[in-house]
């Protein structure tokens, strides 16, 4: 209940592109077996019928850039505290458009719904300011 991504039987939209529905998942070979609506393509007439709860945004994995990225979290676990935060700075792999991969020249780019991020020396991203304020309830 909730979940709208991509499960067995379920149809979601491919970001910019078609409505796919999940047939089934393969453990051997570890890959999603789909099937994808012809006329469902965005921006085509007649792909609004398609209504569907879940939108994935992907890439491909035959084209995508791979690189590091950089999360950083608050330095010290709490404001009033000299505690350092064990978080503070997160590493992870990441599939990218490959249109990143020379992108140190860019400046800041958007990560839909990670935040804004910055290119270093070495290839990998720092995130500079994340769409939502985790602290702001705090």
């Amino acid at each position: 209940k909730g979940y709208f991504r991509l499960y067995p039987g379920n149809t979601v939209r491919l970001r910019y592109g078609y409505v796919v529905k999940c047939l089934g998942y393969d453990k051997g070979t570890e890959s999603v077996r789909c099937e994808y609506l012809p006329d469902s393509r965005s921006g085509t007439p007649g792909a609004e019928k398609y209504k569907v709860k879940g939108n994935i945004h992907w890439v491909s994995v035959r084209h995508a850039h791979s690189a590091d990225v950089h999360l950083y979290d608050r330095l010290f676990e709490d404001a009033r505290s000299e505690r350092l935060n064990p978080r503070s700075k997160k590493t992870a792999g990441a599939r990218l458009e490959p249109a990143l991969r020379d992108a140190r020249e860019a400046g800041a780019v958007q990560f839909e719904r990670h935040g804004y991020f910055v290119a270093d020396a070495s290839g990998g991203f720092n995130r500079t300011v994340t769409l939502r304020d985790s602290w702001a309830k705090a």
